[in-house]
């Protein structure tokens, strides 16, 4: 069974404010696959001011540096595809076949076409004498 009872806030995996868990159940088979934590305010609180204080910076970063991120996004992505395909099968009690050639890529084809929209995307844009920053 796969215990996920942390939360990843501020780029490390941290403890639950919080005792409260809920057992993730294979509607399939009926049985429990894993254990996730259940938040609380406080936590939603700590997640919050951690995605205040990186989007910061974040927001001032260039298209490539944003294309970078999703590049890599992408390379863990795709290196864990077929433990995607694993897990999203016995979440959802779907066929492996079926999570294997639909679902899991699916978010890889999310992750791709975000970031060609990314690399085409026109920030600015000369409109007669004035130009329009996006």
């Amino acid at each position: 069974m796969i215990d996920n009872t942390t939360f990843y806030i501020d780029g490390a995996w941290t403890a639950p404010q919080g005792t409260a868990t809920l057992d993730v159940i294979n509607p399939a088979t009926e049985q429990p696959i894993g254990r996730i934590a259940l938040g609380t305010p406080s936590d939603v609180d700590r997640a919050v001011s951690a995605a205040r204080v990186a989007f910061e910076t974040y927001a001032f970063s260039t298209r490539e540096a944003r294309l970078a991120l999703l590049d890599r996004v992408i390379e863990v992505y795709q290196s864990r595809l077929e433990e995607m395909a694993q897990r999203i099968s016995a979440e959802m009690g779907a066929p492996l076949s079926l999570a294997r050639k639909s679902q899991a890529p699916a978010g890889l084809g999310h992750l791709k076409v975000a970031r060609q929209v990314l690399a085409d995307f026109a920030f600015a844009e000369d409109r007669g004498r004035t130009q329009l920053v996006k």
